[in-house]
Order: C-alpha cells, then sequence, then structure tokens
C-alpha cells in the first residue's frame, strides 16, 4: 500500500466534509466518425490501463480516520465498474452533450473501486462521439489527468504536450530581495533561502484569506446539480494580442476571464467593486518528466481581479502587473511549502482541520480558474479522430462557479462549471469571454 500525499488526502477530506460536492475533475474528448463497439472499445481501454497502475488501486481508510488514506489493489477490480455507455437525445447537439457533462460532474465516484469513471456518449450531432474520462481530484491534477488521457489514446498519437502556460512562481527577483534583506538585517547570508521565501509569500496569501471580499452572489451554499458549459478561442489570437500588449498567455486568459464576470455581475444589477472577485488561480509545480505521474502537483495563487475596470486592454495591464507581484512574492512558493510541511504532521488533526475550515462561510475567494495545456498534435483513439477537448472542473468551499481552460492543437477551451440553482445564467459569463477575446483582438491589431 502507498500512502495519499497530503494534498490528494485533503481533497479527500474536503469532499466528505459536504454531501452537496463530487471532487471529480475530467475531460471530454470530441471523436469523428462512428464509435467503436462496446467489446472493441473496453478491449482497447484494458489494454491501456498500464499507463499508471493507480487506476487499478482503491483507497482504503482507517475506521476512526486517524491515519492517512492509502492506495491498495482493488481484489475485485472490474473494468466494467468504470465504463459507462450512453447515447444523446434529439436533437443530440451541443447542449445535450452539456447536460451530461453537468450530471457526470455532479455524481460521486465510488470509493469502493479505483476513482476513475469513462463514459461513452454515443450520437453526437455531426457524425461524432465523445469519451468523457472522470477521476477523483485525489487521483490526479489537471496535468496528470491530461496525460492520462493521452495515454489511454493511440500510442502514435502520444506527441509531447506543451511546458504548463503558467510561468514560474519564483521571479527571478526572489534572490535579490533575499540578499538585500539579509544586509540590511546584518544577518547570515547562508540562512535557508526556501524558509525566507516561504515566510515572505505567506504574508499576502494570509492577508488574502483574512480580507473579507464584498457580498456578492458569486458565492454562497450551492446545491448537488450542476451546469457545464463552453466556449472557444483560437490559440494564435491569444497569443496575438498577448504579444501586442507584452502580456503571457496567462494574463490574456485571466483578463477575458475577468470580463465574463463583470458581463454576470452587470447582468445581476450588481455593481464591480475592485474587491468583488478575488479568483483562485492553481499553478503547476509538475517537472516535465513526471507530467504523466498520477497525484497532485499544484500550488496557487490568489489575485483580485479588475472587474471594475471597464476598457479592456487597460483590464489587461492591470492584471498583467499583478500577476508579475504575485510571482515576485514568491506567494505559489509559499503555498507548495506548506503542502511540504503539512507532510510532515500527524494526518488526524489536519484532516479535522480541512473538514473545518470547509464548514466555514469562507467569503474571500469567489472563483476558481485552472489553465492546463494541452497537447500539441493530434490525438486518436482507435483510429478515431480526436477533434476537441473540453476542460472541466468541480466546484466547491461555496464557489458557485469555477472554469478549467485547455489547450489542444490551434484551440483554446474554457469550460464552465456552475450551480445549477444560483447559476442559471452560466452562458453570460461564457458570451462575455467570446466578447473579450474579439475587444482585445481589434485593439492588438489596431495597435
Amino acid at each position: 500500500m502507498t500512502e495519499l500525499r497530503p494534498l490528494d488526502a485533503g481533497f479527500v477530506e474536503l469532499e466528505d466534509s459536504d454531501r452537496h460536492i463530487s471532487l471529480g475533475i475530467g475531460v471530454v474528448a470530441i471523436l469523428a466518425g462512428p464509435p467503436p463497439s462496446r467489446a472493441e472499445f473496453t478491449a482497447t481501454l484494458a489494454e491501456r490501463l498500464a499507463v499508471d497502475p493507480r487506476l487499478r488501486q482503491r483507497m482504503r481508510r482507517t475506521t476512526l480516520d486517524l491515519a492517512i488514506p492509502s492506495w491498495e489493489e482493488d481484489p475485485a477490480f472490474d473494468i466494467a465498474h468504470h465504463v459507462r455507455w450512453i447515447a444523446l437525445p434529439e436533437p443530440s447537439d451541443e447542449d445535450a452533450l452539456c447536460d451530461v457533462v453537468a450530471g457526470e460532474v455532479a455524481d460521486r465516484l465510488d470509493r469502493d473501486h479505483p476513482l476513475w469513471r469513462c463514459t461513452v456518449v454515443e450520437r453526437l450531432a455531426g457524425d461524432r462521439w465523445a469519451i468523457l474520462l472522470m477521476a477523483h481530484h485525489s487521483v490526479l491534477d489537471g496535468v496528470s489527468g491530461i496525460g492520462l488521457l493521452t495515454g489511454f489514446c493511440d500510442p502514435r498519437a502520444a506527441a509531447e504536450t506543451p511546458s504548463a502556460t503558467a510561468d514560474s512562481a519564483d521571479g527571478g527577483s526572489s534572490a535579490d530581495w533575499y540578499r538585500r534583506m539579509m544586509s540590511l538585517a546584518r544577518l547570515p547570508i547562508d540562512l535557508p533561502l526556501g524558509t525566507i521565501r516561504t515566510v515572505r509569500g505567506l504574508l499576502p496569501v494570509m492577508s488574502a484569506f483574512l480580507s473579507a471580499t464584498e457580498g456578492s452572489t458569486l458565492i454562497g451554499a450551492i446545491g448537488q446539480q450542476r451546469r457545464y458549459t463552453v466556449t472557444r478561442a483560437a490559440l494564435d489570437d491569444i497569443r496575438e494580442i498577448g504579444h501586442a500588449f507584452d502580456a503571457t498567455v496567462n494574463d490574456v486568459v485571466l483578463a477575458v476571464i475577468t470580463a465574463g464576470y463583470r458581463a454576470l455581475l452587470l447582468h445581476r444589477g450588481e455593481d464591480p467593486t475592485p474587491d468583488k472577485l478575488r479568483i483562485l488561480v492553481p499553478v503547476s509545480t509538475r517537472a516535465a518528466d513526471a507530467k504523466s505521474v498520477l497525484d497532485n502537483r499544484v500550488s496557487a495563487v490568489l489575485p483580485l481581479l479588475p472587474v471594475h475596470v471597464g476598457d479592456p486592454v487597460e483590464r489587461l495591464a492591470v492584471i498583467s502587473g499583478r500577476m508579475r507581484q504575485h510571482k515576485a512574492r514568491g506567494e505559489a512558493a509559499a503555498e507548495s511549502s506548506l503542502l511540504g510541511l503539512a507532510g510532515l504532521l500527524p494526518f488526524a488533526p489536519l484532516g479535522w482541520a480541512v473538514r473545518l475550515v470547509a464548514r466555514l462561510p469562507q467569503n474571500r475567494v469567489t472563483a476558481v480558474a485552472t489553465n492546463v495545456p494541452g497537447p500539441r498534435a493530434p490525438l486518436t483513439f482507435a483510429g478515431r479522430a480526436v477533434l476537441e477537448l473540453l476542460p472541466i472542473v468541480p466546484i466547491a468551499v461555496r464557489l458557485r462557479t469555477g472554469i478549467a481552460i485547455l489547450s489542444y492543437t490551434d484551440q483554446l477551451t474554457f469550460g464552465l462549471t456552475g450551480d445549477y440553482d444560483t447559476v442559471p445564467d452560466l452562458r453570460v459569463i461564457a458570451a462575455g469571454i467570446d466578447s473579450a477575446v474579439a475587444e482585445l483582438l481589434r485593439a492588438a491589431r489596431a495597435a
């Protein structure tokens, strides 16, 4: 047996703290042509389970939950436990597919067996079908999830994935900052640099959690049902915008997401004040040689997004500046160091602490947005071309919406998850994203 890593176990505790949430993350692969037969599909998938032994392991917990959970071989492993097969009703369009995705997001994975599920969706309009791959967040993060999907696809198409679009959270100014502070304080220069960075990075992180966000309909109690929708942008357009305004791809993505939430707030008659939208942005800490290892290797930053800024170019400039500050201050590095320290502490108090925090009515963070780099080269499964990849992110801890962003070949896809009862207007965010991309592209070409 292998113990879960602290962050992996934390996702289990978080799900256990609230019966309304399911912490499965996933991706939808839309494929061309007719699907294979059930026997052919199952046989192909079974052959490729060797991509990681975790796929045959279930989670084992002690009776009193005093020890960290462990992975153990499932003695009754049967791939039939993990494969579903459904057909879309007429008109079999994208809306119907999104309804299926919403149902899968809300449906918890079976703890008696390995925590993953594959749903084949037949009769998608346009002579297409889909594979909906879901796994528990304790098993993988966004990057390793794409690695898993790629491992399931045909070997010749298992192309190299790009390096993470998120920049390193530890900016080049960290060492300079350290030396200056050591010199001013007349402290030995050989103190652990990682410790200093952690302390420095923790200050803004703790400030973010202690600074309440002004009341908003974006956060609050959530139910068990979900909504899901998607929108898309050309990756070349996003890069063109970034090049024109000296911004990263991540900066542009956050800028158009900010515009989406600004549109939603205005649609609801809410004033988009400067403190209205603090967003959780995961940052991958995964090395290039570990992209397919099934676990979580992420940190995070918590920037306030300028929903109060109406001009799209000014909004992008504000976000670029803020993200540079977050990275220079080492906030993501501090979060990562905290996860390392957590591994040295007994699991029981950590688990109880996670459950306690999850039950507190947090009013600081209002949304989550995760940007994952996908495969550069086209994929195939059983000889069928993968046309698109649609990302899926869960919601929890009073966050009523979440956005997953995934690149694949020349397209960037935004997958939006929302609480069913409190976010009936989820598509307003998608429309706001579309408008913002068009506005920024016009401004970039004019510049």
